[in-house]
């Protein structure tokens, strides 16, 4: 298969956010006054914001409207940004797919905001880079939108790319996305469960690359892009809680 996209996961993919994230979220059940799951983070990764704050309200008891819930969580989160760090493995496929002038996105469950933050502290903002965030759509992972919306952007069909995850949800986003072929990137071992598709082999074409099967510069993962951004946000739509 020629590769001509790649479609990153940010939070636990390309950055290891997850845990600042999570612990962001802890606080911000204690200062509300709520007990805090001990499956707190098995139940938040890879699960939009929206989603997690209507399972609060229902399970937990949360009485806090959904502008003041996410100021709160914000807050904790780009108080503790500076120690935000990448993935050196997935940061080495990025340059490489980069310099091979292979396409790339970022397609996330979180705010605009965490995006664009996220990629500034880890040095992969790019002009025109596609980003879409969970301000650009109408549902988050595990629903396809976003990684339909990157390609729309990109100019590119599910075949000519590969979608790069470390969750379940967001890999069965991909998998569900039109043909689009999900693989697990695993910046650390057991960190996914999802199914990995398989990526065939092929001459690479003039702008594509193709992707053996098997690991790639010692990560079991696909193709990557850059190129155009969607910037639209939605008022109103939360984001990923990680």
């Amino acid at each position: 298969m020629t590769i001509k996209a790649v479609l990153w996961d940010m939070d636990g993919t390309l950055v290891d956010s997850e845990h600042l994230a999570v612990e962001a979220l802890r606080q911000a059940l204690i200062g509300a006054g709520l007990t805090v799951p001990d499956d707190l983070y098995d139940t938040v990764v890879g699960r939009a914001a929206d989603d997690l704050y209507r399972r609060f309200v229902r399970e937990l008891g949360l009485a806090l409207p959904p502008v003041a819930w996410e100021e709160r969580k914000m807050a904790g989160y780009f108080a503790a940004i500076d120690g935000l760090q990448p993935f050196a493995p997935a940061l080495q496929l990025w340059r490489r797919f980069e310099a091979a002038g292979i396409a790339q996105a970022v397609v996330s469950n979180s705010d605009r905001m965490i995006v664009d933050a996220n990629l500034r502290k880890v040095g992969l903002a790019r002009p025109g880079l596609v980003t879409v965030s969970r301000n650009d759509i109408r549902q988050g992972k595990p629903s396809p939108e976003g990684y339909l919306r990157a390609l729309t952007l990109l100019g590119c069909t599910a075949a000519e790319a590969i979608v790069v995850e470390d969750s379940g949800s967001g890999a069965a986003a991909g998998l569900d996305s039109h043909g689009l072929r999900a693989l697990c990137h695993l910046p650390r071992p057991g960190r996914c469960s999802a199914t990995v598709g398989p990526v065939g082999t092929g001459a690479a074409g003039s702008g594509g690359m193709t992707v053996p099967p098997g690991q790639i510069a010692g990560s079991t993962c696909c193709a990557s892009s850059s190129s155009t951004s969607s910037t639209g946000r939605r008022e109103g739509r939360n984001s990923r809680a990680r």
